[in-house]
């Protein structure tokens, strides 16, 4: 029975991890949502590590959702995690819940899981890899 949902809960997954990451991006680059750590204001534009953070967050979280170069955005925001819990949060303490790593922490597994797994048959790069698939006979010579 559990088989049966392997391929729709991974897409959910990945729908709904991407998501979350994209709306934590706006909220910092853009002030969206409450904007950045609930200040109601976005980071200004090109402070390092929090602006670039989120802009990571922003882009490659929505190519994420829409699933186009899945493996490669998840990939780019399972690091930037990775970046966050080792340069942010682990030298406070080793444990994620002492050091108020926990987020990053699971980003950056979730993400890392999504880019091994792939986007899954409904994403735009399964959307392209079929419409490349179409056109491939097309341009066979004919013998």
């Amino acid at each position: 029975m559990f088989e049966r949902l392997s391929v729709p809960v991974t897409i959910l997954f990945r729908v709904v991890v991407g998501l979350i990451f994209a709306v934590h991006g706006s909220a910092t680059v853009l002030g969206l949502f409450g904007g950045s750590r609930g200040t109601g204001a976005a980071i200004a534009a090109g402070t390092w590590p929090g602006w670039y953070a989120g802009l990571i967050q922003l882009i490659a979280g929505t190519l994420v959702v829409v699933g186009l170069g899945t493996r490669v955005a998840a990939l780019l925001c399972s690091g930037s995690m990775a970046y966050a819990y080792f340069v942010v949060h682990q030298p406070d303490a080793l444990a994620p819940v002492a050091n108020g790593g926990e987020s990053a922490a699971l980003f950056c597994w979730a993400f890392l899981l999504i880019a091994v797994l792939g986007p899954g048959p409904f994403s735009l790069d399964a959307l392209l890899a079929r419409r490349g698939q179409a056109a491939a006979p097309a341009l066979q010579p004919a013998a």
